[in-house]
Parts: C-alpha cells; structure tokens; sequence
C-alpha cells in the first residue's frame, strides 16, 4: 500500500537536531537575523542582568551569557516579578518572536525574555551535534545568570517542545505553566514514526557524506546517526502534572502533504493533553507549522490566558 512522504522542509522545522543542523547546512531559509523589538518598561525587573545589558531597538537589553566555554545571547523586556520565557522553533531566532514580545509584555507587565540559541544569532556556535542536554543547559544557564529562579511562563515552538519537556521534567518548580506551540511532544515520536522522520531527511544526510569533512556536514551526519535513540529517549519523557500547559496545535500541521504524519502528530498532542487535567488543546485553524507568524494573535492570547490563569 502507497503511502505520501512528509514533506521534507516541514519536517525539518519540526524535527529537533536535524531540523537545526540541517538549517545550517542551507536545507532550511526561514528564519531573519535582526535582534527582537522590544518596548522599555519602567517597572523593576526579576532578570537582574548577570553583565551590563546592551540595550536594543524598541528597549530590550541583549545580555551574553556564558555556559560551559561558549556565550549566549539573552533579550530581555523588563517587567515585574514574574517572567515570560519564548524559545523558538528550530532554525528561529529569537526574532521570531519579534512582534509579540511587545505586545505580550504591555499586556502582562511581566519580564519578557528570548534567547539564541547555540549557533544561532548572536549566540556562539558550538562544535557537534545538537544535543537536548545542553540546549536545555543553556537555557537553565541563562535564566540562572539572569536571576530567574522560579515564576516562569515558558512558551515553546516546535522543536523548543523537546527543550520544555526536559526543562519541566528536572525543574518543575520553576515553572507555574507553559504554551506549547505546535511542539514536539513526546507521543509522536513512536518506534513507528521515528524511521520515517530518518527516511523524510534522508536525501540531506546523503548529501553531506559525499563531503563528509565540511564543518557543517559533519554535524548533520552525526546528528542523523544518534537520531533514533535520542528520540526513543524523548518518547519516555513524562511531563509533570504540577505545571500547567496549553498545547497548540496547527490545523495544517509540519506534514501537510503526509495525511498519516499529520494525523499522527494531532493524535500525539491529544495524549499528551489527555495525561493530565491541567491541560488544555487548542487548533490553531488555518494555521501552517508556523503558527507564531500565522496566527499571532491566538498564540498571544493563550499566552495571556496561562499567565492570568496562574496569577
């Protein structure tokens, strides 16, 4: 029986290492590179900054970070004792969230922060593959630089969902809720999906061993090897049910051209969801994987909503 391959490119953007490997490697373009804008607010901060912040366009502050001999780029919108975190899908910049931070910090009054994450932006590029250990060492870096220790709203999109579901499960205390934004969630990826994911980038990995010695090359096929295991990991990843989350899922989904893909990552979110009663799920109708750009003003307000809903 034929079956329809997930489209390649909205695979990438939701896989978690390939997706960012293979956006180094030029596979992916749809991310920009100018910092976050930002308004300034004159309320007190709970980021206290762990360097003198370079203030941005539109009045964020850019600190770098360092963790483990590589520098971060953190932005962060000054606000009250509570705190937003946006991490952004694979291959993002923090400028994803470029137009709802502003928004976001008005209505909340909260600190707002967005990050680079290694290799990207601002931030330092790290030798090897992509590993969830230390993206979320990173973030847990920053926020420990920064002073945020607790109080935190984390919003995570797409390939940010594996980062949040590791963070929660070691932190849980930090975080009094979460917005999961067309996430990678553990339930999708089963022993049935992870071999179609390998065979969906495939045709990339060949690619680079035919110049295995490129830097870029090199990550991506180390990535791709240690694929399957790393996401049998993630498949047994339990979220905490002491931390809220909203989970947002696109109508269209990264597999719009996969009807078995897509079903089965609208089925994913649905357990997910259905693990625990905190949890809410939300259909972003219309919306492609890129629902932050999308629909911006349903992921601003479910963002509102959890962060009311907890304060």
């Amino acid at each position: 029986m034929s079956r329809t391959a997930p489209n390649r490119r909205s695979v990438h953007r939701a896989l978690s290492a390939l997706a960012l490997l293979a956006f180094t490697a030029g596979a992916v373009t749809a991310c920009s590179d100018h910092a976050p804008a930002t308004r300034p607010s004159p309320s007190r901060s709970a980021a206290a900054p762990s360097s003198p912040g370079t203030r941005q366009a539109g009045g964020a502050q850019l600190h770098m970070i360092d963790n483990n001999g590589h520098r971060l780029a953190f932005y962060v919108t000054r606000g009250n004792g509570s705190t937003i975190v946006l991490d952004s899908g694979g291959g993002e910049y923090s400028s994803q969230w470029k137009d709802i931070v502003p928004r976001l910090h008005a209505a909340t009054g909260a600190t707002v922060i967005t990050y680079d994450r290694a290799g990207l932006g601002k931030s330092d590029v790290v030798p090897g593959p992509w590993k969830v250990a230390s993206a979320v060492s990173d973030l847990k870096a920053g926020l420990g630089q920064l002073g945020v220790t607790k109080d935190v709203t984390l919003v995570s999109h797409s390939q940010a969902g594996e980062i949040a579901n590791y963070f929660a499960r070691d932190d849980p205390e930090m975080l009094s809720g979460a917005v999961l934004v067309d996430a990678n969630l553990p339930p999708f990826f089963t022993d049935e999906e992870i071999p179609r994911l390998v065979a969906a980038t495939r045709p990339e990995v060949d690619a680079a061993e035919k110049d295995p010695d490129k830097p870029e090359n090199r990550q991506l096929i180390s990535t791709a090897e240690g694929f399957a295991a790393a996401h049998r990991a993630f498949h047994k990843v339990t979220w905490p049910d002491s931390v809220p989350a909203t989970v947002v899922v696109s109508e269209k989904t990264p597999f719009d051209t996969s009807p078995e893909d897509a079903r089965r990552w609208r089925d994913a979110a649905a357990e997910f969801v259905r693990r625990a009663p905190n949890r809410t799920l939300v259909t972003a109708e219309g919306a492609s994987h890129e629902v932050p750009t999308d629909r911006p003003d349903l992921v601003l307000k479910e963002i509102e909503d959890m962060f009311a809903a907890q304060h």
